[in-house]
């Protein structure tokens, strides 16, 4: 696949004239000519100019970025990270349809928790640090439908518990909670997943018309002890199953997950062991 110059412009956000001067000054991109004469650019060119934009949008020299993309050229890249790198140059450009086709390309080459561990969570987790809030909102959503896509497509039966999943009043960060859910459904849970800023009377409401046998929720925000014990009472006094409780939120507040007949559980296997531990409703 080739594409002009303009088409280029168009989805990388570097002007035409611009790219241009690059080829003049730097040999950078290396365009091959059709027979009208026109620059004709090839995929690699197109992710490598992507790159290029996206250092020089976080500080670096025009000089030193093009160095930078030639000496590791995305295609060189182990999986994982070029993958991210990709994502990372179409979003830096707004590209949206750029770093949606990334994702799903990745979601048809690389298993499911693999993606999700590799790439997806550690994306999230980059975004607030690399990202302004503009760009931060497009990669977030864009990450995280993919992230319910592959929930939403596990094939595997349902041979385990029913759990709900939800964040806290005030959470927005849902993420891990998805991540999560797509472990535990791939292991046979039945998932009924809320989402974000789920108020305590919505977590009851979900537990009792699923009949599910626990709950999870998901602290990524952080919170002050009183607010974060006021929560968790409020959820624990109207959830009636297990109540299991995670995300870098709750870490410093161990002692009052305890305190509230919660169970803390990190991960989908920190959260299957300690439920194979607990007592069992006849």
């Amino acid at each position: 696949m080739t594409l002009r110059i303009r088409t280029i412009s168009r989805i990388t956000g570097v002007r035409e004239a611009t790219l241009r001067a690059w080829e003049k000054r730097y040999g950078f991109p290396r365009p091959s000519r059709g027979e009208n004469g026109y620059r004709m650019y090839s995929r690699d060119e197109v992710e490598a100019v992507r790159r290029v934009a996206r250092l020089v949008q976080e500080g670096m020299a025009i000089s030193e970025a093009i160095a930078e993309v030639r000496s590791h050229p995305t295609q060189e890249l182990p999986p994982l990270e070029r993958i991210s790198e990709r994502f990372w140059s179409a979003v830096m450009v707004l590209d949206a349809e750029g770093a949606q086709a990334v994702l799903r390309e990745a979601a048809q080459i690389i298993p499911a928790e693999t993606l999700a561990d590799g790439v997806l969570l550690p994306l999230l987790r980059e975004m607030t640090h690399r990202l302004d809030i503009a760009r931060e909102h497009l990669a977030s959503a864009l990450v995280r439908q993919t992230l319910r896509n592959l929930l939403h497509e596990v094939e595997v039966p349902v041979t385990g518990p029913c759990i709900v999943l939800a964040c806290p009043p005030k959470d927005l960060h849902e993420g891990g909670l998805l991540a999560m859910g797509l472990k535990l459904r791939r292991r046979g849970w039945k998932v009924v997943m809320l989402g974000l800023d789920t108020p305590a009377e919505a977590l009851a409401s979900a537990v009792n018309g699923a009949q599910a046998d626990a709950a999870a929720l998901s602290f990524v925000r952080t919170r002050e002890l009183a607010e974060f014990a006021a929560v968790l009472a409020e959820m624990r006094e109207k959830v009636p199953v297990p109540l299991f409780v995670g995300g870098p939120g709750a870490r410093p507040h161990l002692p009052a997950v305890n305190a509230a007949g919660a169970h803390f559980a990190d991960s989908a296997d920190e959260l299957v062991s300690a439920w194979e531990l607990l007592p069992k409703r006849a």
